[in-house]
């Protein structure tokens, strides 16, 4: 059994290890095969194949999102996804990935009810094409000395030009001399400051303050903050933060991935645009294959806009790419958006 790849990615032959000249080759290429270990078909779909939290605070969010995309000609369905300890849950953003298309395999390590070196695994269990399980270790030191409440600076949606702040609480028990000495954020479009608000002989209460910056792009922001602190074992506690930048309308299925296409055979598709209030759209173009899309513009003024796109493919085969623009009624920018897929000719 073997499941075949797109035709544009290189194809790897490799021949047969048996053919070695004399037995001491022979125990060369054993070695190798021993020391690399070729990844199956389902284990080359994922960009990484393990994670570590490193040290995180009691109660704090720790997610990890494992991405991978179906490489291959036929459709990925997932049967469903398995942990190894209770410690950790495991969630597939969907289940049936068609070709050329994305998905991620979301894990979460409970900080609330374990502490210390934990390590766990997701196991993703693949039953199309074929039989297949992949697993991913996962591992973190949850040290119980510092708390995060809430245990992550989640900020939902965000409208795209607002600027916005929320509160945690990092409280601390140990050391009377304990300090946060620096915040560190890889991020330009999130800032932090950490404020002391009481201090006992074990316990020590600072105020963090993370800020989204109004000029923060379109999209899913999801990075950290990274608390830098005088403990000598342990300096850093990283924090997550997560948004959802939002524009007042959005093409909510874009990029849209069409898959394999076949010169002759229609395909349908269908487009999705979100407002927060009622629209009208004027015009939907496509930059060059005006001939092989075909778009039913609805007529009336909707919050939510479906729009049947038709596909004709041409004879011609390889991967395409065609940019639409949508003009909208009373707004002068429009909003633009890209189809993708992959027409496959006669062979």
């Amino acid at each position: 059994m073997c499941v075949r790849r797109k035709c544009y990615r290189t194809m790897l032959t490799i021949k047969p290890i048996f053919k070695c000249a004399s037995a001491l080759a022979l125990v060369f290429c054993l070695t190798g095969i021993a020391s690399a270990q070729e990844l199956s078909w389902a284990e080359k779909m994922f960009e990484e194949h393990k994670h570590d939290f490193g040290t995180v605070a009691r109660g704090a969010e720790a997610r990890y999102r494992f991405k991978f995309t179906n490489i291959y000609e036929e459709t990925v369905h997932i049967s469903h996804v398995k942990t190894t300890c209770g410690c950790t849950g495991a969630t597939p953003s969907k289940d049936t990935v068609p070709s050329g298309e994305t998905a991620y395999i979301e894990v979460a390590m409970d900080t609330n009810k374990f502490s210390n070196e934990k390590n766990s695994n997701a196991i993703v269990i693949f039953d199309k094409p074929f039989y297949k399980e992949v697993r991913l270790p996962i591992r973190a030191f949850i040290r119980t000395d510092v708390v995060v409440t809430p245990g992550w600076a989640n900020f939902g949606s965000v409208d795209q030009g607002e600027a916005r702040s929320m509160d945690l609480q990092i409280h601390y028990t140990g050391r009377n001399d304990w300090h946060i000495t620096d915040i560190i954020s890889n991020n330009k479009f999130i800032v932090a400051e950490a404020t002391e608000k009481s201090r006992s002989t074990y316990n020590i209460l600072y105020n963090l303050k993370v800020t989204l910056k109004e000029d923060s792009p379109l999209g899913t922001l999801r990075d950290q903050v990274i608390l830098v602190t005088d403990d000598v074992n342990n300096p850093k506690v990283p924090v997550l933060v997560e948004a959802s930048v939002e524009s007042d309308l959005m093409v909510a299925n874009a990029p849209l991935a069409l898959g394999n296409l076949f010169p002759g055979q229609i395909k349908n598709s269908t487009l999705i645009i979100k407002g927060k209030d009622p629209f009208t759209i004027e015009s939907i173009e496509c930059e060059n294959r005006g001939d092989m899309f075909k778009v039913k513009r609805p007529e009336s003024a909707k919050k939510v806009q479906v729009v049947p796109i038709m596909i004709t493919p041409p004879e011609e085969d390889g991967n395409f790419s065609e940019e639409f623009t949508v003009k909208i009624a009373g707004r002068e920018e429009p909003l633009r958006f890209t189809a993708y897929g992959r027409i496959v000719g006669k062979q």
